[in-house]
């Protein structure tokens, strides 16, 4: 039976292209600033996205980590969604480690944050207050893009008041393709940028942070701090970028294959398909069906995450053909 792993798309191997590219990468000690194969990574998508510079990370997390502690100090406030990886996902890692405040927003049906909320939260300046020093937006969020003028009119207002901007963007390539426009007009609306090269890119491991120069120099020291410094890290940089040169494009054969699976869905009972825009597929769960669904579709050689509400993505490791198995492996078990 084979196993079709659908819970995200960070399950991805790399092809054997990849590690060819990963076996042959020229390497030096990343911590002392001399692997050529990491600064090649980092001059190139610097370059592509529109930045003066950027900085190879191990993980997202981190690179989210590293900004926030960047743009922020201690007892600062960022604003973000309350539906945000930064926020729910990442272990509460600002205000363990930085001390820096969550101010949790609304986000509106299209994953974003209105202008006006986000005028309205920012703080006065009073003692009494956390100063309210970033703004973090999310784009895609939950498979969704964000629209790009919601995003601009987000970030017009937080620089009106003073605030940096950061954009999680872990599947922001997801939301690039997606919208036929070019990284570096989604991107100018940020100040910093952290990018995500092991999801729907496909390689192994590793993110990319975005800003200027003097910001990316404060990110590299909390790299060090948070135990983010690397050595002969130019065989994962390889990884990454062969993925900005072979992966990006084919992202829209993930979007095709989730599209294409709720179609596929749109009529079983007892199952709700949310539309689709990129690479994931959600789907609500009757009464009737949601007791054992995760577990008897496992059964069948089908992951996917979640319980009333579960999470279906698509990635490069799996095909068309895999859709029309999953889709009646479905039937079946709601059957």
């Amino acid at each position: 039976m084979r196993l079709i792993d659908l819970r995200s798309d960070t399950v991805t191997r790399p092809s054997p292209a990849m590690r060819k590219a990963m076996a042959e990468a020229e390497v030096g000690d990343d911590v002392w600033g001399d692997d050529p194969t990491v600064l090649k990574l980092q001059a190139t998508a610097a370059e592509r996205f529109g930045y003066e510079a950027s900085l190879f990370f191990p993980s997202g997390t981190q690179s989210n980590l590293a900004a926030m502690l960047t743009w922020c100090q201690r007892g600062d406030e960022v604003l973000l969604g309350v539906e945000a990886h930064t926020f729910v996902h990442e272990g509460g890692g600002a205000a363990a480690l930085g001390s820096i405040h969550s101010h949790a927003l609304q986000n509106e049906a299209d994953g974003a944050l209105s202008a006006d909320l986000v005028a309205r939260s920012i703080k006065p300046k009073d003692f009494h207050f956390a100063r309210t020093r970033l703004l973090a937006l999310e784009n895609t969020i939950d498979g969704k893009v964000v629209p790009q003028h919601k995003l601009e009119a987000a970030c017009a207002v937080a620089k009106t008041h003073g605030l940096a901007t950061h954009l999680d963007g872990a599947r922001f390539m997801n939301a690039v393709v997606k919208s036929g426009r070019s990284a570096k007009e989604l991107s100018e609306p940020f100040d910093s940028l952290s990018l995500c090269l092991s999801k729907g890119l496909g390689a192994p491991v590793g993110s990319l942070l975005f800003g200027e120069k003097a910001f990316i120099e404060g990110a590299r020291r909390w790299r060090k701090v948070l135990g983010g410094g690397m050595r002969q890290v130019g065989i994962l940089a390889a990884a990454g970028l062969y993925a900005l040169e072979h992966h990006v494009e084919r992202l829209a054969e993930d979007h095709a294959n989730a599209a294409h699976l709720a179609a596929e869905l749109s009529d079983v009972d007892g199952v709700h398909v949310h539309p689709v825009q990129t690479n994931m597929v959600w789907l609500d769960l009757s009464p009737r069906v949601a007791p054992g669904f995760v577990a008897k579709l496992a059964a069948q050689g089908v992951l996917v995450s979640g319980d009333s509400r579960v999470r279906i993505v698509t990635h490069l490791d799996v095909t068309r053909e895999d859709m029309h198995h999953v889709a009646k492996v479905i039937r079946s078990v709601v059957g």
